[in-house]
């Protein structure tokens, strides 16, 4: 690989933000990550700022996914509880309700799950 301004050197790595072959000269260092020097440097240290936030986060996520799938669960606990005991006197009607309580259940399971995503 060369470098994309001067094509007669090697490149020693890739612009961050544009992805351009950069040699020793062309470069600078930025966050760890290789900029074309005087072009991108001020984009490659925003995705840095992007990439940051983006970590910090999904950090933050995971316990949101957690608390609704205890309320998930709970209310589907109930639901379907009701529709099971009161079978006999609602019919057709507590079956609709166990079915709710079963999707909320799933969800909770679903919501369980994506929370162990995240840590």
């Amino acid at each position: 690989m060369v470098c994309f301004y001067h094509p007669e050197k090697a490149a020693i790595g890739n612009c961050k933000y544009c992805q351009r072959g950069l040699c020793s000269n062309c470069a600078a260092l930025v966050n760890d990550s290789l900029a074309c020097m005087d072009r991108h440097e001020s984009q490659v240290r925003e995705l840095g700022l992007m990439t940051e936030r983006g970590i910090l986060q999904a950090k933050r996520i995971g316990p949101g996914y957690a608390r609704n799938a205890i309320f998930y669960f709970l209310v589907g606990a109930l639901f379907a509880g009701f529709g099971l005991f009161q079978y006999r006197f609602l019919g057709l009607q507590a079956i609709f309700f166990f079915l709710i309580g079963l999707f909320l259940l799933y969800t909770a399971i679903a919501n369980f799950v994506e929370s162990r995503k995240y840590k």
